[in-house]
């Protein structure tokens, strides 16, 4: 069964319970069909035969209806952000060759395309339930497109299909999960970001319910409100939350949660730990994969024991999901035995043909034993229990005093002495071109000469930080993740 059927059959099923809840309001499923029904009917309407379709992605029910009202018809939806620049945007639809845009209301115009608005009217719209059989959809059609930030400062689209969606859906289940309709979701992600889709897509495959987190105020301090208020029992997160939350974890006492998933960043032992004693009754696991492998694709349950696997104090990601494979490369594109490092390639069903632009595809995939690969730009290795054990960035190995050097081996020892505050290395160009180390803590409390007496029992003089900044609170980029480039120009600057 696809992931489209499930979703008819959810509406069919669970007509009256709940399908999400945003900013304490509730929607049945009951709704979201409503919803989703007048949506297809204004682009049946307006451009029939239109293929791919933009949405202006905000914290509202229609954008979410939108989303499922064009994966239902066998569309392909290209999620747009309201406040990223005009520029960024206008190279999304040039590069997605958009011609209409759904938006609710008419706020967010665009010149350059057709524009629908979405806002659902009660009144005027069609019957709660339509016939989706008129809309086969085509495995191989793309799903949706998600653009990524490009080194060259123009985004990469990444077009994942119904195929590849669907495998990660079938992956999904076959991991075992115990998730009925009984289910809460957190949905924390901004909805250009992958890791949303698992987040509402799941839970509509089964008959959950998806909670989403407000974008007004703080978005940790929301995440903790949701998930207490409305006893979630499945949150996907990335690790920056955590290090936001630590401060409240006494307070934190959420036995209703049965999973708790990481994704996105580097997941640090000590702080899981520390999060383990506020989710008395979840499993906790460290899920992997770039967009271009749809949502996550290797996973790893981290054990409750002193047997969790860890390299520079984060928590290894494990093993390949069903019908994937992950090889460790060398410079040379050549593979390499268990145990040595190298860049973490993908291969396998949930993977994308390629990005939408050809050059940027024959940069980042290749073929290997007849099988197309691509190169995620991490540095990993596999251990003795074949466990995938994540190293870094292949841009965060640096050449210090001509050493390479890997951030995060320098970020495991900064944070054992700054603990329990937050930490992070960067690099930053000197007045003469030279790369340098310097250390970056969350917090205003000055320990500058205890962490550098500390670091020089523990690395290489050429590791040592040249210069140790404090600021408040580190700055989160849309995803929730610490936003490292912004950090280097702030202190670039300074």
């Amino acid at each position: 069964m696809t992931f489209i059927n499930k979703i008819i059959s959810a509406f069919g099923q669970y007509s009256g319970r709940n399908a999400f809840c945003i900013e304490d309001t509730f929607y049945t499923y009951g709704d979201l069909l409503s919803i989703s029904a007048s949506i297809i009917s204004k682009i049946e309407n307006t451009c029939p035969g239109e293929q791919r379709i933009g949405i202006v992605v905000t914290d509202c029910i229609e954008t979410y209806a939108s989303i499922i009202a064009l994966l239902l018809s066998g569309r392909t939806y290209i999620p747009i952000h309201p406040h990223h620049p005009a520029d960024r945007t206008q190279q999304i639809i040039d590069q997605a060759e958009l011609k209409v845009i759904l938006a609710k209301g008419t706020d967010v115009q665009f010149s350059s395309v057709q524009n629908i608005d979405s806002t659902y009217t009660p009144s005027t719209t069609g019957p709660a339930s339509y016939n989706l059989s008129q809309y086969p959809i085509n495995l191989q059609q793309n799903a949706y497109i998600l653009f990524t930030s490009g080194s060259t400062g123009i985004p990469k689209g990444v077009p994942i299909t119904y195929n590849n969606l669907n495998s990660f859906v079938d992956a999904f289940f076959a991991l075992g999960y115990n998730i009925n309709e009984n289910a809460r979701f957190l949905q924390m992600f901004d909805l250009t970001f992958d890791l949303s889709v698992m987040s509402y897509l799941i839970p509509l495959c089964v008959g959950g319910c998806v909670y989403t987190i407000s974008f007004k105020g703080m978005k940790f301090t929301n995440v903790y409100s949701v998930l207490e208020d409305h006893n979630i029992t499945f949150a996907l997160m990335v690790p920056s939350i955590l290090a936001n939350l630590r401060q409240y974890f006494q307070e934190i006492d959420l036995p209703e949660l049965k999973y708790s998933l990481f994704c996105g960043e580097a997941l640090n032992a000590d702080i899981t730990n520390e999060w383990r004693r506020c989710i008395p009754n979840a499993a906790i696991e460290n899920v992997y994969g770039p967009t271009e492998a749809t949502i996550f694709c290797l996973t790893y349950p981290v054990p409750a024991d002193d047997s969790v696997s860890t390299y520079n104090g984060i928590i290894s990601i494990g093993k390949e999901m069903q019908g994937m494979e992950a090889i460790v490369v060398n410079s040379d594109l050549q593979q390499l035995p268990d145990g040595e490092k190298g860049e973490l390639c993908l291969y396998g069903p949930q993977l994308t043909s390629g990005y939408l632009d050809e050059q940027k595809s024959r940069e980042a995939f290749f073929e290997l034993n007849g099988k197309k690969y691509y190169k995620t730009g991490d540095i990993a290795y596999r251990n003795e229990q074949g466990d995938f054990m994540y190293s870094g960035r292949v841009d965060s190995q640096v050449k210090i005093q001509g050493y390479r050097v890997e951030l995060s081996e320098i970020e495991f020892h900064l944070r054992q002495v700054a603990e329990p505050a937050n930490a992070v290395a960067i690099t930053i160009n000197n007045k003469n071109g030279l790369a340098e180390i310097h250390a970056v803590i969350e917090g205003t409390t000055n320990i500058t000469e205890t962490l550098l007496n500390k670091l020089e029992q523990k690395v290489p003089a050429y590791m040592i930080p040249t210069e140790v900044h404090y600021i408040a609170t580190f700055p989160l980029n849309t995803n929730g993740k610490t936003d490292r480039k912004e950090l280097a120009k702030i202190f670039q600057q300074s």
